[in-house]
């Protein structure tokens, strides 16, 4: 039932990653407490974008649609400024560097009364001094800032030269869905979640992945996701003979079957904001090695949860997956603990509380003394 505020949120999507499957949990959550949540998705006509607006859609949130011709694309931005005067949401909230360029600027112009940004990855470019600039000024057009964790607003502030402590935390929720599978498969096999782009890490796993083989020949892998990287993983994989033992299984929804169908889940990502895939495999009791970067390194417990490993190295990498394919009981003791923290710290009624939170107090701040709203 809704009835309340319009809230818009604004994405550049490619397919379902972290920030994705954060929303398809959020938005529902947020609809059911009265807000009236709408979606605009910016595209590049990527397969994947399709397979998030269908999930979202069937979840009873409405979705439009702005394609892009280029990253900054001038139609574009007079396609959403129409679009936000005709909707006239009272908050907008802008997701990604796409959305913070278009949607935090354009919103000032057409007078959106609330604008909220969240900051959800790391992104090499922004190392760039320009791109820094550039998302600093942009970032002043909005009323408050999210970052999903702690790791993430250090790195904003140490790469960007944002003040760390200006941003609200709020890391994403996990829905529980039941009793999690026990793993059946005779032999231990890995899983890997996510786009298949560079800086999630997929070509320092299939090294150390190579060479956990040389020591336990049994290991499996299957790598769920899409992305322009998956010929060059496979011409890889063939290269270091393990071809054989892995699986590129695509698109998977419910990513949740495809992390029960395996022992363990590895997050070798060279930057993550927080680590969707962490908690869902979390949730699941699945242990987790994951790249000490970011936010993973407040969802991993080292030692009790999962395994941390340096971001970027193989050899490291390799001894981790060793370690727990070799005593799988240690394992599955590892996935319960990590259950028991995913349902304890990170369920998704935390993260729509702390998001509605926010909104409230922007409304209220924002609010002149006769009651109303600037436009």
């Amino acid at each position: 039932m809704t009835g309340g505020p319009t809230v818009l949120h604004l994405q550049k999507v490619a397919g379902i990653s972290g920030s994705e499957a954060h929303l398809i949990s959020l938005l529902p959550r947020l609809k059911e407490r009265g807000w009236d949540i709408r979606f605009l998705m910016l595209h590049e006509h990527e397969p994947g974008a399709w397979d998030f607006a269908g999930e979202l859609t069937a979840r009873g949130i409405p979705l439009d649609a702005i394609p892009l011709a280029a990253d900054v694309d001038p139609i574009a931005f007079f396609r959403l400024g129409a679009y936000l005067a005709r909707l006239r949401p009272t908050i907008l909230h802008t997701h990604l560097v796409h959305a913070d360029v278009y949607g935090q600027l354009t919103g000032a112009l057409t007078g959106v009364p609330v604008r909220v940004s969240t900051k959800h990855g790391f992104n090499e470019f922004r190392e760039n001094p320009g791109f820094a600039l550039g998302d600093r000024a942009i970032a002043t057009f909005a009323h408050t800032h999210i970052a999903i964790s702690r790791g993430l607003a250090r790195y904003l502030e140490e790469v960007e030269g944002f003040d760390g402590s200006s941003f609200e935390i709020v890391h994403y929720g996990i829905e529980p869905d039941g009793a999690p599978r026990a793993y059946g498969g005779r032999q231990p096999r890995l899983l890997c979640v996510g786009r298949l782009i560079p800086i999630k890490g997929h070509i320092v796993l299939l090294r150390a992945f190579a060479e956990a083989r040389r020591q336990l020949p049994e290991l499996r892998l299957d790598i769920a996701g899409r992305g322009p990287l998956e010929p060059a993983l496979r011409a890889l994989a063939k290269e270091l003979e393990v071809d054989d033992a892995i699986r590129f299984l695509g698109y998977v929804a419910p990513v949740q079957r495809a992390i029960e169908d395996v022992a363990i889940v590895v997050v070798p990502s060279m930057g993550e904001g927080f680590g969707m895939v962490a908690l869902e495999a979390m949730e699941r009791a699945r242990p987790v090695i994951a790249a000490e970067i970011g936010g993973l390194g407040e969802l991993v417990e080292e030692g009790v949860t999962g395994l941390l490993v340096p971001p970027g190295e193989a050899d490291p990498l390799a001894e981790a997956i060793v370690r727990l394919a070799r005593d799988l009981p240690a394992a599955t003791e590892m996935g319960e603990a990590g259950r028991r923290r995913a349902l304890e710290q990170f369920l998704q009624e935390r993260c729509t509380d702390r998001t509605e939170l926010l909104y409230r107090d922007q409304l209220q701040s924002r609010r002149g003394r006769n009651g109303t709203l600037p436009t």
